[in-house]
């Protein structure tokens, strides 16, 4: 098998579309095509990546209309059969809206839009997306939202704990997880989750604002790389 194929979907207000595709194509050599969201052919992409930005104006709800897209049906009936798929802020707002992840995110506890860096604790070492970093790995990625509170029931966020479905926490630089240092008041910290059976991937952070070398952050490249060196063993 060559290296895998990364198919990154467009919506009317994407914005980091372009950010998505240039981190996989031009910086990790990856083959990667971009997805209109009226389309519904996935291009026999091997990994479908749900960008950031602000869909549809994130009228409505953030994501909300965005799942109804044509291409959110070939989207969907990939995941159930195994696809990867990667949903990036607004893309892990969609993923929730379609029902392919549990919980919803809601407003920032400050009501404010926060961007700025942000340290990720690894949660789970056994998943698609991080089976292969090393362990007790922080990672450093900048984060742009203003509804990245995630929320849910206790009887979810207890079935995402027995399952090892959160991937992600917000933690400080040594890898503590406390209130403090939490960006947007999100349940147990969560920064990012999977589905029951590991294929689809939410989260808040930008890891493909954090590959390239030149910008002097290349910890969202990781993230990346192991998917694909998963992949192909």
């Amino acid at each position: 098998m060559g290296k895998p194929k990364f198919g990154v979907v467009v919506f009317p207000g994407s914005n980091c579309d372009y950010d998505a595709y240039y981190a996989l194509q031009k910086v990790l050599n990856y083959k990667a095509d971009f997805l209109w969201h009226k389309d519904t052919d996935l291009h026999n992409c091997d990994v479908i990546i749900l960008p950031g930005g602000f869909s549809y104006g994130d009228y409505l709800r953030t994501g909300a209309i965005a799942r109804f897209s044509p291409i959110m049906n070939s989207v969907i009936d990939y995941a159930k059969k195994g696809g990867r798929i990667v949903g990036i802020c607004n893309g892990f707002q969609i993923l929730l809206e379609a029902g392919l992840l549990p919980g919803v995110l809601l407003k920032n506890i400050s009501l404010k839009f926060v961007c700025k860096d942000v340290y990720l604790s690894i949660e789970n070492y056994q998943t698609n997306f991080t089976k292969g970093i090393e362990e007790n790995t922080i990672l450093k990625i900048p984060i742009a939202h203003g509804e990245g509170n995630y929320f849910a029931d206790d009887k979810t966020i207890k079935e995402l704990e027995d399952n090892n479905q959160i991937v992600f926490k917000y933690a400080t630089k040594d890898g503590k997880v406390n209130n403090e240092i939490n960006p947007n008041g999100s349940l147990r910290n969560i920064a990012g989750i999977i589905n029951k059976h590991g294929n689809v991937l939410g989260m808040m952070p930008h890891p493909e604002r954090s590959c390239n070398p030149v910008l002097g952050r290349t910890d969202g490249s990781l993230i990346f790389n192991t998917l694909v060196n998963n992949i192909l063993n």
